[in-house]
C-alpha cells in the first residue's frame, strides 16, 4: 500500500497529447520510437525528474505525469513545458511533433488506429477485443486527469461528494474537442459525447459516468466494482484485469492508492492552461468540501441521473450550457438559471483569493472567452475546410510550444 496522504496534502496531474507528422498532420504512432530516444532502450515508462513520460492504449499517444505525488502546483506548469520541448526537439528530425487538445480534428479512427504493442499490450489486446478500440472513443481522445487523495473512509465520503457535484460543471470549463473527422459535430466536448457509451457492451464499467452515491469503501466495493468484476467474468478467462482499471466513471476511487482520479478534464492546449484549470477545479472542491456553499448532507443527497442530465447538456454546449436546476445552482449559492460559464465564475470568485496572479490571468482568460472549443469554433468561422482547420490546430501546437494561451 502506498503512502496515505490528507486532503489536498499532494495531487497528481497527467496529461495525454497526440504526436503528429509535421508533413501531413497524420497522427504518428511513433511513442515507441520517442521513449526509445529518451531512454536508449525502449521502456513503458522514462523517469524525467519531476515528470514521467509514459505510452497509452493507442500508439499515437504520450502520457506526462507529475512523478508521483506533488504538493507543489505552482511550478507544475514550466515543468510540464520543459518536458513539451525536450520531447518536440527529441520527435523534430523525424518530422514529428506534440499536438495538444481532446482529439485530432482530421484522425480517421478506423484507418489510423494502432495499439500499443509493446509491454502491457495483452491488457489492450484483450479491451480490442471486447470494445474494438478502433474508434473516437478509444484512439482520439486526450484528456487530463487529476489525482486527489483521502485518508481514510471519512475523507473519502467528503471528497467524492464533492467530487460528484462538481463533476457536471467541467466540460463548461475545459471542453476542447468540437471537431472530428474534419466536421463539426455539433458537441463541444465530443470526447465525452463518446465517453458515454464507448463501453456499451459492459455498462457496468462506465455507468451513467457521474458515480454512484456511494461513500464508503465498502459500499465503492459492493456497488460499483463486484458488479464490474461479475459482468467482466466470461471475458476475463486469464484475469489479468484489474477492477481499478476497468472502472470508467468520470471520477474513480483508487483505493489501491487511497486516491480519487477525475477524468472529466479535456486537455487544453498549453501546461499554463491546463494547471489553472487544474488549480480552478481544486480549489472549488477545497471550497465545498469545506462547506463553504452547502452542506454535506446536501451534497450527498444528488442521484448519478439528476447530475448526469446537467453534465449532457455541458457535453453538448460546453460553457453556454443553460443550468435551469436551480436545486442545482442554490448548491452554490445561485438563485436563478445560469450558463455554465457564469456558474464557473461566480466559483472562480469565491476561491480566487487562493489563487496566484499567474494563474489568475489564465483563468480569466478562459472565462471570458470561452472554454477552448468555443474559441477553435470562432476561430474557424464559416470556413470548415480542412485547410482552415488545419491552419487553426497549427496555431495551437504553436500554443503548445510557446505555453501560451489560444486567443483567436
Amino acid at each position: 500500500m502506498s503512502k496515505r496522504y490528507h486532503l489536498f496534502e499532494v495531487f497528481g496531474i497527467e496529461l495525454e497529447y497526440m504526436l503528429v507528422k509535421t508533413s501531413d498532420f497524420k497522427v504518428a504512432p511513433d511513442v515507441d520510437k520517442l521513449l526509445t530516444l529518451k531512454n536508449g532502450v525502449l521502456t513503458s515508462d522514462v523517469d524525467n525528474g519531476k515528470i514521467a513520460w509514459s505510452n497509452e492504449l493507442v500508439a499515437h499517444v504520450v502520457e506526462l505525469k507529475t512523478n508521483g505525488p506533488t504538493s507543489n502546483l505552482e511550478t507544475l506548469s514550466d515543468d510540464f513545458h520543459k518536458n513539451v520541448l525536450e520531447i518536440n526537439a527529441l520527435l523534430k528530425p523525424y518530422n514529428v511533433q506534440l499536438l495538444p487538445t481532446a482529439s485530432h480534428p482530421l484522425m480517421n479512427p478506423l484507418k489510423d488506429t494502432k495499439l500499443w504493442k509493446h509491454s502491457y499490450s495483452e491488457v489492450y489486446e484483450l479491451y480490442n477485443r471486447i470494445f474494438d478500440c478502433n474508434g473516437h472513443g478509444w484512439s482520439n481522445v486526450q484528456s487530463t486527469h487529476i489525482n486527489l487523495p483521502f485518508y481514510d473512509d471519512k475523507e473519502f465520503e467528503k471528497l467524492h461528494a464533492a467530487i460528484r457535484i462538481v463533476l457536471p460543471l467541467i466540460p463548461g470549463l475545459c471542453a476542447s474537442s468540437p471537431i472530428l473527422e474534419g466536421r463539426l459535430t455539433g458537441f463541444m466536448d465530443s470526447r465525452l459525447e463518446f465517453y458515454k457509451t464507448n463501453q456499451k457492451e459492459i455498462p457496468e464499467m462506465t455507468g451513467m459516468v457521474i458515480p454512484e452515491r456511494v461513500f464508503s469503501k465498502v459500499d465503492y466495493y459492493s456497488t460499483i466494482f463486484e458488479p464490474i468484476k461479475r459482468a467482466i467474468k466470461p471475458y476475463d478467462t486469464q484475469k489479468i484485469l484489474d477492477h481499478h482499471f476497468l472502472n470508467s466513471r468520470g471520477a474513480i476511487a483508487r483505493f489501491d492508492r487511497n486516491a480519487i482520479e477525475i477524468r472529466l478534464v479535456d486537455i487544453q492546449e498549453c501546461p499554463k492552461a491546463d494547471i489553472a484549470i487544474c488549480i480552478l477545479i481544486i480549489e472549488v472542491l477545497k471550497a465545498m468540501v469545506h462547506k463553504e456553499f452547502c452542506s454535506l448532507q446536501n451534497q450527498k443527497k444528488w442521484t448519478k441521473l439528476e447530475l448526469f442530465e446537467i453534465l449532457n447538456d455541458g457535453i453538448k454546449h460546453g460553457d453556454h450550457s443553460k443550468v435551469c436546476n436551480l436545486d442545482y445552482t442554490s448548491l452554490f449559492g445561485i438563485k436563478q438559471t445560469s450558463t455554465m460559464q457564469d456558474i464557473w465564475k461566480h466559483l472562480y470568485n469565491h476561491v480566487k483569493p487562493n489563487i496566484s496572479s499567474e494563474h489568475q490571468n489564465a483563468i480569466e482568460l478562459i472565462l471570458a472567452q470561452g472554454t477552448l472549443s468555443t474559441r477553435i469554433l470562432k476561430a474557424i468561422g464559416k470556413d470548415a475546410s480542412e485547410k482552415k482547420i488545419k491552419q487553426v490546430y497549427l496555431k495551437l501546437a504553436e500554443c503548445l510550444e510557446t505555453n501560451q494561451l489560444f486567443v483567436n
